[in-house]
């Protein structure tokens, strides 16, 4: 049982700390969480260590995200939740976030500067970074004809032959992209047929510069100095073949950007991503995941959004819990 004393303890903990709220990664997530937590009137930071978006900036095109009949751009729609953000004074800053103490009240966030902050309650939005192949000759060439990003690098391959290796959305959007530049583009998949959305597959399949080689893997990226040259593949029936290509662009998930928790403190699934439950607690109180570090079946810009909403308000809950 709580005693008077011990409450009034962890209220002058409370106040020593710097924020009520501490939002780390500027996605979606982080974007909605913040000016949800701002406009709750908590004293909140976002911390982000790189340009605001997160992944979204690397999409040519949003055509699913509610209000946007005629699609946006990755780059607008976040331009736009970050003047909403903004409109209600979430405090911005773009620090690195390189180790966290999330045991007691009052956690601790530690940046690459050497600063520390402290903060009541936390909301984890760090998002993932593309998935690799880890065949030979990726990461050497990486930079050199291996991409993970369609809009940074498509206009670089004008008049030249592609390859996209991926099925879900993200490969055949990304892969539509490029047709804007590419004379040709091949798409590369592990299984026979794709994984994407229906509406995006109609697209594809319509254009005659995508063609497809279903059932296979890349087993080799090779090239030189100049780039990259060509692509070794494994087919389903045993076989090999070889495609002749200048550049690769690789959409086969993400992996959590987690390298900075502490081991061993946070619940996480198989695959090194935050479980929490419906409103987006953790295994520890006081601490939320929102957006696609979460651990769930599908990640998409408004879900991500959904998530970061209801971390704000599950903290802001927590919180009023705790005074």
């Amino acid at each position: 049982m709580e005693t008077a004393s011990g409450r009034t303890a962890v209220v002058a903990a409370m106040n020593e700390a710097d924020f009520q709220l501490i939002i780390v990664g500027g996605g979606p997530a982080g974007l909605t969480a913040g000016l949800y937590g701002a406009r709750g009137r908590l004293k909140a930071v976002l911390l982000e260590k790189g340009a605001a978006g997160g992944q979204v900036l690397l999409t040519d095109r949003v055509e699913n995200y509610p209000g946007f009949v005629d699609g946006v751009s990755g780059f607008d729609l976040v331009e736009k939740m970050v003047a909403h953000a903004a409109r209600f004074q979430l405090e911005t800053r773009f620090a690195n976030v390189t180790a966290l103490d999330l045991r007691g009240v009052i956690k601790t966030v530690y940046l690459e500067n050497g600063e520390h902050l402290t903060t009541r309650a936390i909301i984890l939005c760090t998002g993932g970074s593309p998935g690799k192949l880890k065949v030979p000759g990726e990461k050497e060439l990486t930079g050199k004809g291996v991409s993970y990003c369609a809009t940074c690098d498509g206009p670089f391959y004008r008049n030249q032959e592609i390859a996209v290796v991926g099925g879900g959305d993200t490969a055949i959007q990304e892969a539509l992209f490029l047709t804007k530049f590419a004379s040709k583009v091949t798409v590369i998949h592990r299984r026979d047929e794709l994984r994407a959305t229906r509406i995006i597959q109609e697209k594809a399949f319509a254009s005659d510069k995508i063609k497809f080689i279903f059932n296979a893997r890349v087993t080799a990226i090779e090239g030189d100095d100049n780039g990259v040259s060509r692509l070794q593949l494994t087919h389903g029936d045993g076989g090999s073949s070889t495609l002749a290509v200048s550049g690769i662009f690789i959409f086969i998930g993400i992996v959590p950007n987690s390298g900075f928790l502490p081991p061993d403190t946070l619940k996480t699934d198989a695959y090194g991503f935050i479980v929490t439950n419906t409103e987006m607690q953790t295994s520890l109180p006081g601490v939320y995941a929102a957006g696609d570090i979460r651990s769930k079946n599908s990640r998409q810009i408004v879900n991500a959004a959904g998530d970061g909403a209801t971390a704000a308000l599950s903290a802001e809950h927590y919180l009023a819990g705790l005074t």
